[in-house]
């Protein structure tokens, strides 16, 4: 498999990059609008076509691109089928996995950030990567205060799916504010400052209750806008771009002061 991990700094947001190397068929998860001409570089040097856009949820810091590479590379704009998107090529769920050439894309149901999140389960040969889009951060998880969020809901996503897959695998999260680019599973699950080290229903819930997170700025452009897939047009881009101001919206917690940064896994970048 060709992977390849890209990053926007305006949002902190992560976008993903997978082909199969035989058919050359590439799929983009997470595609952020202020970097197109960057993917469409990154396809064009390693000769690849752009096969779908992926998006785990309806984002509220960022426009995606989907939309927009659709229309300049013909792509299909895949999104979980939950979302009901008039705008979307095709629906994925748990019970409708994405094959991209030998590429297999398992969506996990992973609400808790908002209602309809998932993440994806990607097997490459030798590596099990987890794409957790803001269900779970490294250190931190997303936030839940808004577009149906749910705390109790969100630790269950993550004690019981993500947490439940074998401790080696990769989670490679939508966003880091602190340049990390990839935990375990083991990791999370021993040292997580919200989720990790046995925390329990009832301390989750009291953590995100007591964040007292900003409104973000950001979400009353960018929630419409994705809904279409990000067809919206110039001027909802310009109105985002002139808020100049990060939305964190994953918000993560501070890691434990005695913490190691995530280290070299196979597979990370």
């Amino acid at each position: 498999m060709i992977f390849r991990q890209l990053y926007e700094p305006e949002s902190s947001t992560y976008t993903y990059l997978f082909a199969d190397p035989q058919t050359r068929e590439a799929v983009l998860l997470d595609p952020v609008i202020e970097t197109v001409e960057r993917d469409l570089a990154v396809l064009q040097e390693l000769e690849l076509t752009l096969a779908c856009t992926l998006d785990t949820h309806i984002h509220a810091d960022h426009i995606t691109s989907a939309c927009r590479l659709r229309s300049l590379t013909g792509c299909r704009v895949v999104y979980p089928a939950i979302d009901d998107l008039p705008c979307a090529d095709l629906g994925v769920g748990e019970d409708r996995p994405l094959r991209v050439g030998g590429l297999l894309f398992q969506p996990l149901f992973t609400p808790g950030h908002t209602d309809t999140h998932h993440s994806y389960l990607v097997d490459a040969p030798g590596v099990l990567r987890v794409f957790t889009g803001d269900a779970l951060l490294i250190d931190g998880c997303g936030r839940t205060d808004f577009q149906n969020g749910d705390a109790p809901t969100l630790y269950r996503s993550v004690t019981e799916k993500i947490f439940s897959l074998p401790a080696d695998t990769l989670v490679y999260p939508a966003h880091d504010y602190n340049h990390r680019h990839v935990s375990s599973v083991a990791q999370e699950r021993e040292r997580n400052p919200r989720l990790g080290a046995g925390q329990t229903l009832a301390g989750f819930v009291q953590i995100m209750a007591d964040l007292n997170l900003p409104y973000p700025k950001k979400m009353d452009i960018a929630v419409p806008a994705n809904r279409l897939c990000g067809d919206c047009g110039e001027e909802a881009e310009r109105a985002l771009r002139a808020l100049d101001s990060k939305s964190f919206q994953g918000a993560p917690a501070a890691p434990p002061t005695d913490a190691v940064r995530a280290p070299d896994f196979p597979g990370a970048l």
